[in-house]
């Protein structure tokens, strides 16, 4: 199946996060010791934030792909666009887990962190899969 344009950026972004709800309510609430109702919260809340960042990074990372005269998306490739969403994500996140968990920065950005080792790999791995189950943008072609 050849998926193509908006639909699927919102295909890609809908299906990465809802496995990343779950993934982020058994991670915070193993980490944290807090209940999965508060976890699952800071879950959907950190979905809704990463679900945004995801089609904003994705738009101006498949922008600046256009512009490569190898357009290829080799293993070098998939981790930059690993560190570089998940970056980024740290940034808008930190702040969010610190408030909800009432917790330090300091804290909250530790919490962060043992999540990120865990998407890292997943993000590398989801969008490796996605990639082969509904093929690469036009534009890479």
């Amino acid at each position: 199946m050849n998926l193509q344009g908006p639909w699927r950026r919102v295909v890609h972004a809908t299906l990465y996060e809802l496995i990343a709800i779950v993934a982020v309510t058994l991670g915070i609430g193993w980490l944290t010791a807090h209940d999965s109702g508060h976890a699952g919260l800071l879950a959907l809340g950190t979905s809704v934030v990463a679900l945004l960042w995801n089609v904003a990074f994705n738009s101006l990372f498949e922008a600046w792909e256009r512009r490569q005269a190898d357009r290829r998306r080799t293993v070098r490739r998939r981790i930059a666009h690993a560190l570089g969403f998940e970056g980024g994500l740290v940034l808008l996140t930190v702040p969010l887990i610190a408030w909800w968990l009432q917790m330090s920065w300091w804290q909250a950005l530790l919490t962060d962190l043992g999540l990120v080792a865990f998407f890292l790999v997943y993000t590398f791995a989801f969008n490796w899969l996605f990639d082969r189950a509904f093929g690469l943008p036009n534009a890479l072609r």
